[in-house]
């Protein structure tokens, strides 16, 4: 049963003016905490208004907002532009520091070419001086001593296989050398990619 039926069967049934007021009374008083006062309602201007003034806001915020996001864009490229300035810089000191060291591994295989070329031809001039008298005891023996020519033939045979074993250490030598260069360029060209 709805509060107004309710309302009026009680009155109906009320036996004095005095319990029917009552009644009355009560029923104001339900209504009253059942529903806000009327100043307290919104009415449809002011939810316009209040509409209105939060499309303001939300602008406002927005732009604010992007603001903000310009700024920190800025910033970001700032820093990018320093840190890539300072990578370059330090991309042309490694690239400096490199070139020193590939000068001085350049320097130290000419030293070390120089080395071994003069070593070469000491042995070159050290078999030659060799060869010389080994021909004049061959020639001033020959004829009383045969069989001392082949032994030292095979002497001669084995001094020049040692000689060549040397030379081809040190050519073997020179190669690794080479090739560790070759490995410093590559390792440089890496690098300053």
């Amino acid at each position: 049963m709805s509060a107004a039926l309710e309302l009026y069967a009680q009155l109906t049934e009320a036996p004095d003016e005095k319990t029917r007021a009552r009644l009355i009374a009560d029923a104001f008083d339900a209504l009253e905490t059942r529903f806000p006062h009327i100043g307290d309602l919104a009415t449809r201007g002011d939810v316009r208004e209040s509409e209105l003034r939060l499309q303001k806001e939300i602008k406002e915020v927005e732009a604010r907002l992007q603001e903000q996001m310009r700024e920190i864009d800025a910033r970001l490229q700032e820093q990018m532009r320093e840190i890539d300035a300072r990578l370059q810089e330090q991309m042309r000191e490694i690239d400096a520091r490199l070139q020193e060291q590939i000068k001085g591994v350049e320097l130290q295989i000419r030293e070390v070419d120089a080395r071994l070329q003069e070593q070469i031809k000491g042995v070159e001039l050290q078999i030659h001086e060799v060869e010389a008298r080994l021909q004049e005891q061959i020639h001033a023996v020959e004829a009383r001593l045969q069989g001392q020519i082949k032994g030292v033939e095979l002497q001669i045979k084995q001094v020049e296989v040692n000689l060549h074993q040397a030379m081809a250490a040190q050519t073997r030598w020179l190669l690794g050398g080479l090739a560790v260069l070759g490995a410093v360029f590559k390792l440089a060209d890496l690098l300053l990619q």
